[in-house]
């Protein structure tokens, strides 16, 4: 029985941590003029950093939130942050991707 809980406390906590890593991971890479900082637009950046510094709030005013919801919270941070850096890192190999993912399309289309 004692080991189930430990299990779900360990879990909770991990959990947290995840998310709180994350975020500051994500803080501390936009404020690095050799990391993100610099390379993403005004407003992306901005972008991130607001829902970064929400989750930072919420992670301090929830400190006990269940493990489903930490997850969650997760999960919608990644969900405002993976299209910008996939967009960023993405750039790099633009004029190769667009054709690519056109001729897809092209090659659905005569079969």
């Amino acid at each position: 029985k004692f080991a189930d809980e430990d299990k779900k406390v360990k879990d909770r906590v991990d959990a947290k941590n995840e998310l709180e890593s994350y975020a500051y991971s994500l803080k501390t890479q936009l404020s690095d003029k050799e990391k993100l900082g610099s390379k993403l637009s005004d407003t992306d950046k901005q972008t991130i950093e607001e829902a970064v510094e929400e989750q930072i709030k919420w992670i301090e005013s929830n400190q006990d939130a269940d493990i489903d919801t930490l997850k969650e919270h997760k999960k919608q941070l990644e969900e405002i942050v993976t299209p910008i850096i996939t967009k960023l890192y993405g750039q790099g190999d633009s004029t190769s991707g667009v054709p690519r993912e056109s001729s897809y399309e092209h090659d659905g289309e005569s079969l």
